[in-house]
């Protein structure tokens, strides 16, 4: 794979932490050097150190059947226990868990103690209603402290929570509802997003009204007070909670006893329920939310902005900040509601001092503009973290020098659902940061650049992002189907010395520096003329142009060429009224010339007022593909907001 993204590499700005952040930070270069020296025994060190185990492991790896992995199998621990008891038995039960904030602005600050009464009630709750260990419990809810209670009470009997974010439609609920043959669902009547009422209970009941599901009983948390339908198969949680006791001991569970599934859109139609583990995911969880984010639970205040229903929500909102005893921020809204500087009110209100977002929300911002943050006190940052996409180095630095003013450490991350856990990223107090480069693998993992070959592509070359060694928190499998997983993620070389090797299905280029560069999905590189081009590399430049707020790129079908670069742009507040689009499009055109070369100048530029995302902030540039090929709009049912696809498209008219 040959693509181009010189100009990215061209990048010559450097950031070393500053001496005060680097003498107190948590991670320190030994880390590196054990891992290097020792890699599984590192990783029986993390686990002994981060985690309580009831019963000690003895083995650390058994990797006898690749790519099928187990990670301290003999050993066993309860994944909620180490969430919740310990710290409260440690006299830290008076540390706030919690600080939850809703859309409409009520909101209310958990303690551990008291998080850990509600998980147990919410356990016996369970229990009553017969689920046993391995059962499988769909909780599709809101972003509310049920949501964590939920899936930790799921995660305490030993059954396995399948999270389904609440946009999905019911027919998506339903697959996965099916797939997983859960026994329990986990519902509210509604949610607020944008300053509406959400309904959720309505697409449980049209999920389940063929009569044939596995679900016996659908929990119902009183939300937002509206009206739903009432079967006799549901049940007030509030109830149910209010009839139980808060005594309950925690089982041990083997560390390679079912976690979670968390179901991913899978390319023939059919969603790919990706399956986690006890032990190893949370060991990678609970290392990489320690030393990624400098975490200092006695004192920090972190907020990661993801819903729980998608893997950033697993891993960074529930399991690593709990295991680590952090004090953390939840908001059930939107980032624009009811003002366009609610998050930096929510910071400055609750001292937030390590912040993780998604690269389109801070493109967001931008657009905005820097006069919204700047009305708040966000000087409690000391941390800001991006994850998602890549980013791109201009947000990068306007995320460094608004939101962080001009001293705050950037990292950004790479990993996956399928890893379950950070895999490449700076550590801040060790690493000397290039806006928009992941950079370097994580101690005790093992990364490398591939061409089409299987060959190292050298500094300096772009190729195939792949994981030549197991690692903790990597997936187990696709819930019911082994052959799946086998095809879809180590067929590609099944040959190598160590077994099968991991592909991302994601791009990369190592820097001249062996530093890596993240290109997004190997199927959004275009093939212009023979030329494999990067959507990330002209996106990134033309949102380098001083109007541009946020840019998104796709392959449109072109006779001549094979594939023309089409671009979709959304300009700056302060830029609207000053230029015509037919002249920005010009200036940008040019611009990308100029940067990257006549090659990647795009064939239209469509100036819009909002590009296509899902909730969790992703660009859904299958829709633009679709738009840009005259072709019918796909399915939207996980965009945040549906609508957006027929303003894009009246706009082009």
């Amino acid at each position: 794979m040959s693509v181009q993204i010189d100009h990215l590499l061209h990048e010559s700005r450097r950031f070393p932490p500053s001496p005060e952040f680097a003498a107190a930070s948590v991670a320190t270069e030994s880390l590196y050097e054990q891992a290097a020296e020792d890699r599984l025994g590192f990783w029986a060190n993390q686990a002994r150190e981060l985690l309580h185990w009831h019963k000690p492991f003895t083995r650390t790896l058994d990797w006898t059947n690749p790519p099928f992995a187990k990670w301290f199998d003999d050993g066993e621990l309860n994944v909620a226990y180490n969430c919740l008891d310990r710290h409260v038995l440690a006299g830290d039960g008076d540390r706030i868990a919690l600080h939850w904030e809703g859309e409409p602005g009520d909101s209310r600050s958990i303690s551990y103690a008291q998080l850990t009464s509600e998980v147990k009630r919410a356990a016996n709750v369970l229990i009553g209603l017969g689920v046993q260990a391995g059962d499988r419990v769909a909780i599709y809810l809101p972003m509310i402290p049920e949501a964590v209670v939920a899936m930790l009470a799921v995660a305490r009997i030993g059954a396995v929570h399948s999270v389904i974010f609440g946009g999905f439609s019911a027919e998506s609920l339903r697959s996965r509802i099916d797939d997983a043959e859960a026994v329990v669902v986990i519902t509210a009547d509604g949610g607020y997003r944008k300053g509406r009422v959400t309904p959720l209970k309505p697409a449980v009941d049209a999920a389940l009204a063929s009569g044939d599901s596995s679900v016996r009983t659908v929990l119902v948390v009183e939300r937002t007070g509206g009206d739903v339908e009432w079967n006799e198969r549901d049940k007030w949680w509030h109830e149910e909670l209010a009839a139980v006791s808060d005594e309950h001991e925690a089982q041990a569970f083997p560390a390679e006893n079912p976690l979670f599934i968390l179901y991913t859109s899978g390319t023939t139609g059919k969603p790919k329920g990706i399956l986690h583990t006890s032990g190893g995911y949370l060991t990678q969880a609970a290392f990489t939310h320690k030393q990624v984010f400098d975490l200092k639970p006695e004192k920090d205040v972190y907020w990661c902005t993801a819903d729980v229903g998608w893997i950033t929500g697993h891993t960074y909102v529930v399991y690593g900040p709990l295991a680590n005893g952090a004090t953390q921020v939840l908001y059930e809204g939107t980032p624009d509601t009811p003002h366009p500087g609610r998050w930096w009110e929510i910071i400055e209100k609750y001292k937030v001092s390590i912040l993780y977002t998604a690269p389109t929300a801070i493109r967001t911002f931008m657009k905005i503009g820097r006069q919204e943050p700047q009305k708040f006190d966000l000087t409690s940052l000391r941390l800001l973290g991006s994850v998602g996409e890549p980013i791109n180095p201009e947000a990068w630095m306007w995320y460094r020098e608004v939101i962080g003013n001009h001293v705050t450490p950037v990292v950004d991350t790479w990993w996956q659902t399928e890893t379950g856990a950070i895999m490449v990223s700076a550590l801040p107090g060790l690493t000397v940061v290039k806006p928009g480069a992941a950079q370097v693998a994580i101690p005790g993992i093992s990364i490398d650049v591939l061409g089409e070959d299987g060959h190292h592509v050298g500094h300096g070359n772009g190729g195939l992002l792949v994981v030549t060694e197991p690692w903790p928190s990597m997936l187990r499998g696709i819930w019911g189907d082994p052959d799946r997983f086998i095809e879809t993620y180590w067929e590609k070389w099944p040959d190598a010395p160590n077994g099968p090797l991991y592909f991302a299905g994601d791009g990369a280029r190592l820097d001249r520096e062996g530093d890596i560069w993240l290109l997004g999905r190997v199927d959004d590189v275009m093939n212009v003329s023979g030329h494999r081009l990067s959507t990330a590399e002209i996106e990134s430049s033309l949102v380098a142009h001083p109007a541009v707020a946020e840019a998104a790129v796709v392959g449109a079908h072109d006779e001549t060429t094979g594939q023309a670069v089409v671009a979709f742009v959304i300009i700056k507040f302060s830029q609207t009224d000053a230029v015509s689009h037919a002249d920005i499009s010009a200036v940008l055109r040019a611009h990308v010339t100029l940067q990257i070369g006549a090659i990647a100048r795009p064939r239209e530029i469509f100036i819009v007022s909002e590009l296509p995302k899902t909730r969790s902030g992703k660009i859904m540039r299958r829709l633009l593909r679709d738009v840009a090929e005259g072709r019918e709009i796909g399915d939207t049912t996980t965009l945040a907001d549906t609508s957006i696809m027929q303003i894009i498209t009246d706009g082009m008219r």
